[in-house]
């Protein structure tokens, strides 16, 4: 019964380890097949699909902020609006571009994209706290993710405090973040602020689970039924 009680344990954990990385936990995917990932350190839902615009290569600025304003997500028979483009920017730029501690450049994780990136990926940038090149930077772990983009630039926020016709961008092939005129052509991730209804466990694990019960009940049932026959014959045999 031990060991019976164990593995359905151990099947648990498995389903929710298969789920989560972190504070990134996987609520499900919509009628389009693409997750809905619940951000625990953020507040926010990471929508998993890379936009890429109409050609493939990216779009503007305005048009990939048009296309997360605009996104509607049906996901548990709920339509999910509100949606806004990831990542947040203020300015002026400051910072070295190497601490992490100012707004641009590398180690930068109060980007909503660099904060994914570097805290709950826990990828590493080109360049250390110190400015040193770092062996193994990149997007060299996704977690719960199955459409992040590698060396690819994503529109990370507005910045118009720097200019009226720059952006930030994040460049997920090495972890820079910094600005760009907002014409150029870059992939996008949206947000919605929050979390969304997970959904419910399939019920084929439900039964899956109710059956190893069921199969601990009736070994021990199986159990006291031979003992008690084995006290029966020794009563016989002692008669």
């Amino acid at each position: 019964m031990k060991r019976t009680v164990i593995l359905i344990t151990m099947l648990m954990n498995l389903v929710i380890a298969t789920q989560s990385h972190a504070s990134l936990t996987v609520r499900g995917t919509d009628s389009l097949g693409n997750q809905l990932i619940y951000d625990s350190d953020l507040n926010v839902t990471w929508y998993d699909y890379t936009s890429k615009g109409p050609y493939g290569y990216g779009d503007t600025y305005a048009n990939q902020v048009n296309w997360a304003n605009n996104l509607s997500v049906s996901f548990n028979n709920t339509i999910y609006n509100g949606w806004r483009l990831a990542g947040t920017a203020t300015g002026p730029l400051t910072g070295n571009g190497y601490d992490g501690t100012g707004n641009y450049g590398y180690n930068v994780t109060s980007n909503e994209l660099g904060h994914l990136y570097y805290v709950e990926l826990g990828n590493k940038g080109a360049y250390d706290k110190n400015g040193i090149y770092q062996v193994g930077m990149g997007l060299n772990n996704t977690g719960v993710f199955n459409n992040l983009s590698n060396y690819s630039y994503y529109w990370a926020g507005e910045f118009t405090p720097f200019s009226s016709d720059s952006a930030m961008f994040f460049y997920i092939g090495n972890g820079y973040l910094d600005t760009n005129t907002t014409t150029r052509f870059y992939y996008a991730l949206a947000v919605l602020p929050g979390d969304v209804t997970p959904t419910p466990i399939p019920p084929s694990f439900l039964l899956m689970g109710s059956g190893l019960l069921g199969l601990v009940g009736f070994r021990k049932r199986g159990a006291s039924k031979s003992y008690m026959q084995q006290l029966s014959t020794r009563d016989l045999k002692s008669s």
